[in-house]
């Protein structure tokens, strides 16, 4: 009986361990999973911080780029060549005309051509400015005056039969509309402007050796005006200014001096103001860049008009 009740008690014994071990396994056994799952839980949530940042940061990007298309670009900040002008429903477009020091008068180009007013040959320094890139459009002044005494209508063709003085009205009320100081240009701002500028390659007309491609004058014009910017323009983008209309400058007409000039705007006083420019009735030899003549203020012709400077 004893060897019996000893058997009994040692499996009993052995019973109880191996749940005792079961037990301790089962319990190993759920806090491994429980630590897995913290770890689990872990790792995702900190994937889940990494994603806003990710966006956050293609947001920032984005805002940059934002920013950079709204800036002006180099190209567009530092191309202040053209000035487009609006006024009412007309715009016209000013070329900027850099500074720089020229021979003014009867080069060589100009050949046995040039009459006597055009010398002596005299250095001239010019700051920078604007100038139109055409002659005033009847359209601009039809906008500007409310009238149009042109003889030759039509909205793109260049403006005539005005006089010097009513191209002081008429740029005095311009700018009054726009809100800027337009003037007419210095014959020696004519003159630099029509032979290309700085970037001049010394032709005899604006804008190349043969007249018919640049200028309307007596022999292809039909003996009227034609729309602007119709020939070819000059180094400077600059159109018809050595035919189509005539145009009036600020300057008196006077003879010129011998000595280098610094931003001449000739005579102090005089009976006439300075016409450059060829024109539609006029023969080849009046189409050359230093061609130059003069009228009375109040004088108005079919083939003098103007053009603007800034």
């Amino acid at each position: 009986m004893k060897r019996d009740h000893c058997n009994i008690v040692r499996r009993l014994s052995v019973t109880l361990m191996l749940l005792m071990t079961i037990g301790i396994a089962s319990s190993f056994a759920q806090d491994t999973r429980q630590k897995k799952k913290v770890t689990t839980t872990t790792t995702t949530t900190h994937k889940q911080t990494s994603t806003p940042k990710t966006t956050q940061k293609k947001s920032s990007s984005s805002s940059n780029k934002n920013t950079t298309t709204t800036k002006p670009s180099t190209s567009s900040s530092n191309n202040n060549s053209i000035m487009t002008v609006q006024v009412g429903n007309v715009s016209f477009h000013m070329i900027k005309v850099e500074g720089g020091t020229f021979t003014m008068g009867a080069t060589s180009e100009q050949g046995e051509e040039a009459y006597s007013d055009e010398k002596p040959t005299h250095s001239v320094t010019l700051s920078s400015y604007y100038i139109g890139e055409t002659e005033v459009t009847q359209e601009l002044w039809q906008e500007v005056m409310g009238s149009n005494p042109s003889e030759y209508k039509g909205s793109r063709l260049p403006v005539e039969m005005v006089s010097w003085e009513d191209c002081q009205d008429f740029i005095r009320r311009l700018n009054q509309r726009t809100g800027k100081n337009f003037r007419l240009p210095t014959e020696a701002e004519w003159e630099y402007a029509a032979r290309g500028g700085s970037k001049s390659y010394g032709y005899k007309y604006a804008g190349g050796s043969s007249v018919d491609d640049v200028a309307w004058y007596r022999i292809n014009s039909s003996s009227k005006t034609h729309l602007v910017a119709q020939k070819r323009a000059n180094e400077l983008g600059l159109y018809d200014m050595s035919g189509n209309v005539r145009e009036w400058c600020q300057d008196w007409k006077g003879t010129y001096p011998s000595s280098s000039q610094t931003n001449p705007a000739g005579p102090s006083s005089g009976s006439d103001r300075v016409i450059r420019g060829g024109c539609w009735g006029i023969g080849v030899r009046c189409c050359r860049v230093s061609f130059r003549t003069s009228h009375t203020t109040s004088i108005r012709y079919s083939d003098l008009g103007l053009r603007l400077a800034l």
